[in-house]
């Protein structure tokens, strides 16, 4: 049996056996083997270019060797891998670490939760926390935002295409018009403020404002300084905590370690997940002021808090990486060049495109849903994983490892570039 063949068979055994709901596998139809870096081999020895990333998961890329290194170190010495909450030596200089390099520096005074593994639990915990703090049920978040998909999750979306999937009730939770959703003319967070304030607005007075500072799946739209900063004040004003999401633009992939360092914030919590284990281990956890920790010890629990393994690997992360400003400077850089380039794309392919986001966050709108889907599809058969974004699928999302030298990233947007343009070419 050829090697393709025997690849297909694989795949049609996975479908016989695995739900409908699985999705990655039908934009991306190949068997993975192996993965280093920003690139991945299937079973058939095919080299395919990662602008996905583990949908934000791997910043720092696939199998990095030396971060992959303190994993195997931790493991041959027999340490502690499930600890619940008890205290261990991985956790305790993990906290050290991340509080010395990351916390100190930005003149933040947080405390750490390790919540459940997923970012649906952090978002679920953040939650919780501030309704307990505020002693209000309201959540207001913001249109087309992504929270993570856990039932108390998808409630506060601002999408009814995942609250539908479950049934699940948006009430206790506003969805607002994120920045520029009412065009250029309409401030969205004076629109905000006078919801608020205004007593037959129908709008509870919330516990928090969840925000992201990129909406990533939500068309990789930007926010701007000024905007942030007033949903910052009207937070405080209306008696409300700040959230900032940075389950996807933080560590890092907008171009500083979090994403909100642009506007200045001090966030009441931050919500961190997806790359902050450095190597697509789970591992989430909360951020909270220390004047605001009112948990009693076993208030919120979960089976699997800051697994271990996990927290040797981001500690090797941030210290790799995070000591010195080198390393988000090399993002911002390649950002900029990322940008330049699907700009001259779009203008070479007479495409009527525009180029979106911040720092290695960056989105490309193709205007028409069958263009995006054409250029990726047709990217992936050439040699590029690429992906669309879930809400706003006319928009082709690239989230390249940050770890990615020039020239594979060159030659990744080359690809995309030959494919949009038989995208266009064919419609």
């Amino acid at each position: 049996m050829s090697g393709g063949n025997s690849e297909r068979r694989k795949m049609e055994v996975l479908a016989a056996l695995e739900s409908n709901v699985r999705s990655c596998c039908y934009s991306f139809p190949a068997t993975f083997s192996r993965a280093r870096g920003s690139i991945l081999l299937t079973e058939t020895g095919r080299k395919v270019i990662d602008f996905f990333a583990g949908a934000g998961a791997l910043n720092y890329g696939h199998n990095n060797h030396e971060i992959r290194s303190a994993l195997t170190d931790y493991l041959a010495a027999d340490a502690v891998v499930h600890g619940l909450y008890m205290d261990t030596p991985a956790k305790l200089k993990f906290m050290e670490t991340f509080s010395s390099i990351i916390l100190r520096g930005r003149n933040l005074k947080h405390r750490f939760y390790f919540t459940g593994p997923t970012d649906a639990n952090a978002v679920d915990a953040a939650l919780r926390f501030s309704r307990k703090i505020t002693g209000r049920q309201n959540i207001i978040s913001f249109s087309n935002g992504h929270h993570g998909m856990a039932i108390r999750a998808i409630a506060e979306k601002g999408n009814r295409l995942y609250r539908a999937a479950c049934n699940a009730s948006s009430s206790a939770a506003t969805s607002m018009p994120y920045d520029g959703c009412l065009g250029d003319t309409v401030d969205t967070a004076d629109y905000l403020r006078k919801m608020l304030i205004e007593e037959s607005s129908g709008i509870d007075s919330p516990a928090a404002i969840l925000v992201e500072t990129v909406r990533g799946n939500g068309g990789v739209s930007v926010a701007s300084k000024e905007w942030l900063q007033s949903v910052q004040a009207i937070a405080k004003n209306v008696g409300a905590l700040f959230i900032i999401d940075d389950i996807l633009m933080g560590c890092g992939r907008t171009g500083e370690f979090f994403s909100f360092e642009f506007a200045a914030l001090s966030p009441d919590i931050i919500i961190m997940s997806k790359s902050l284990s450095a190597y697509g281990l789970p591992l989430s956890m909360l951020l909270i002021k220390e004047e605001l920790d009112a948990w009693r010890p076993g208030e919120h629990t979960d089976t699997f808090p800051g697994d271990n393994l996990a927290l040797v690997s981001a500690t090797a992360a941030i210290n790799l990486y995070w000591r010195s400003p080198a390393f988000s400077d090399g993002i911002q850089r390649m950002g900029r060049f990322m940008r330049r380039r699907l700009e001259a794309i779009s203008s070479e392919q007479g495409a009527s495109c525009s180029v979106r986001g911040r720092g290695m966050a960056l989105g490309l709108d193709c205007q028409m849903t069958e263009i995006a889907e054409a250029a990726t599809r047709k990217a992936f058969e050439k040699g590029l994983m690429v992906e669309r974004c879930r809400s706003a699928d006319q928009v082709v999302k690239f989230w390249p490892p940050l770890t990615i030298d020039c020239e594979t990233l060159s030659q990744g947007l080359e690809i995309f570039e030959e494919s949009l343009f038989e995208a266009l070419r064919e419609r």
